[in-house]
């Protein structure tokens, strides 16, 4: 290279590599707690959704009660689906009780498959 020439900067793209939190959501809410004919994000019992530009995913879930019967599979269910979603590279899901789940969260949608309003 010559003193007249410049090195031109290479110019990178960033691709978002983030998983879609609108397809994440969906496939959370193939889940249902086998108790109530009610999807589990309609339940109200997802908190909270991080998605990562790396791919992984960590979900903060409740149960309907400490001693929700299906406390072991309801939260690998929710890791399984999320896994199926396209740029997923991992998922944690984590329950937490704090703040207490109650009929409140729930959807409209949800209060009105279960007849609650």
């Amino acid at each position: 290279m010559t003193d007249n020439q410049k090195e031109e900067p290479v110019q990178t793209e960033v691709i978002n590599t983030s998983p879609d939190q609108d397809a994440v959501i969906a496939a959370i809410a193939t889940v249902y707690d086998p108790e109530i004919p009610v999807n589990i994000y309609e339940l109200g019992l997802i908190y909270a959704i991080d998605l990562h530009d790396d791919g992984r995913v960590k979900v903060e879930m409740t149960l309907t009660a400490p001693n929700c019967p299906s406390a072991q599979e309801l939260p690998e269910m929710v890791r399984v689906a999320i896994l199926q979603v396209p740029k997923v590279t991992n998922a944690e899901v984590e329950i937490v009780w704090d703040p207490p789940w109650d009929m409140s969260r729930m959807s409209d949608d949800a209060r009105l498959a279960l007849n609650m309003f």
